[in-house]
């Protein structure tokens, strides 16, 4: 019996994102999630967000609200004579208070720009990876129904070979398992494409996607993956993506915005002032003035300057954390793309030592294998198009999360 060299460079083997990838592939998901970014219905509500929050820290800084007071007075014994007061007044803090939460409204603005920037890229992530398993699963599907039209024609052939005593129940029932096998692979990665782009039309507020004249569907699985290289020096790849992570310069802006808290609580101190005009009627004809007071703050400011400090140390360590959690995140990111990428150049290598699988299944009809031998040679094959599928899934996903800032 002749040994048979498995061989697996056929037309299925998809072109490898690590050195062949035409680039049309970023372009055609930036398409898809500049339309997410558009319509999706919690951009939209947390956009909203932001602008109420922005408004609700303005209004610390607002003025007091103006009184105005009026006393009418008679005399007990002569109702006829009577005494009115009207007095108008408004009270605010000390000039350079308002100064210093101006400054601090703006620090708490840039945090929550920044917040808004995060989640975006948050949702334009999620968006890509579906993108990426789309294509995957579109890869899957033309496998699974190149593995399905191979076993339907062993299957018709063993099926005329029964009938005329060239084959036996054991070697057909085994092709016919195999039939049934592949079915219902390709129904079950037909159901997963089905989900994900529905996944997809829901990011995009469930409208459908302009991708050209073609179905969705058709339209990502046949981009090409993003040509994303391995960072050769990661280190400065990652302390440029440090510097720019929305996240930590949400938190950078929240810490200076606590530094001014902590001088806006020093200032409470100060005494507040009234100014106002005030007219009497009390001597017969009417006295107008102008009313000044101030108010000494003794009770309401005490332990403010306290809180403000632990509310900013609170947030300094929280800072630090985010920091590390951050360049934490991004080298387990890289380790992961690495050993990806490792794996993906075996594949590689491997498949260009390969002849064609189509040998394979000549040598079965030929007699020169067993069935078993073939099911077996063949499992091994597809198995090993499967795991490079999803290994370039894999890393498309790990290296998309690593340059998240720059969606």
């Amino acid at each position: 019996m002749k040994k048979i060299i498995i061989v697996t460079l056929t037309a299925c083997i998809l072109p490898f994102s690590l050195s062949f990838g035409e680039g049309r592939g970023e372009t055609s998901i930036d398409t898809v999630l500049q339309q997410i970014e558009m319509n999706n219905k919690e951009l939209k509500a947390n956009s909203q967000l932001i602008s109420s929050q922005k408004l609700e820290n303005k209004t610390v800084n607002n003025l007091p609200d103006p009184t105005l007071s009026y006393a009418h007075l008679w005399d007990s014994k002569n109702s006829s004579e009577t005494v009115g007061e009207l007095v108008v007044s408004q009270s605010f803090e000390f000039p350079t208070i308002y100064a210093t939460r101006g400054k601090m409204n703006r620090f708490k603005t840039g945090a929550l720009d920044a917040q808004a920037i995060a989640f975006r890229q948050q949702i334009l992530l999620q968006a890509k990876e579906i993108c990426l398993d789309i294509i995957m699963l579109q890869r899957q599907q033309t496998l699974l129904s190149e593995r399905l039209k191979n076993a339907e024609e062993l299957s018709a052939m063993y099926a005329k070979r029964l009938a005329t005593g060239d084959a036996n129940v054991l070697e057909t029932n085994k092709i016919n398992l195999e039939l049934l096998n592949v079915r219902t692979e390709a129904r079950m990665n037909e159901t997963a494409l089905n989900n994900k782009l529905k996944e997809l039309t829901a990011l995009n507020g469930n409208q459908p996607l302009a991708i050209g004249n073609r179905p969705t569907a058709e339209a990502i699985g046949s981009m090409d993956y993003p040509v994303v290289p391995l960072p050769t020096d990661f280190q400065q790849v990652s302390d440029e993506l440090l510097a720019a992570d929305a996240t930590l310069q949400s938190f950078n802006s929240e810490s200076e915005a606590a530094r001014k808290q902590i001088s806006a609580s020093k200032q409470g101190w100060l005494p507040k002032l009234e100014l106002g005009y005030r007219r009497n009627t009390e001597s017969g004809h009417p006295l107008n003035g102008v009313v000044v007071g101030f108010s000494f703050p003794i009770f309401e400011n005490r332990n403010k300057v306290k809180i403000a400090k632990s509310q900013a140390l609170n947030i300094d360590y929280q800072k630090e954390n985010a920091a590390l959690q951050a360049s934490s995140g991004l080298w387990q990111l890289y380790e992961e793309a690495r050993n990806l990428h490792t794996s993906m150049e075996e594949y590689a290598r491997t498949f260009q030592q390969q002849q064609d699988l189509a040998l394979l299944k000549q040598a079965l009809v030929g007699g020169q294998i067993s069935m078993i031998e073939y099911f077996v040679e063949v499992s091994v094959v597809y198995q090993s198009k499967a795991n490079l599928l999803q290994l370039e899934n894999q890393y498309q996903k790990a290296m998309a999360q690593i340059y998240k800032s720059r969606l």
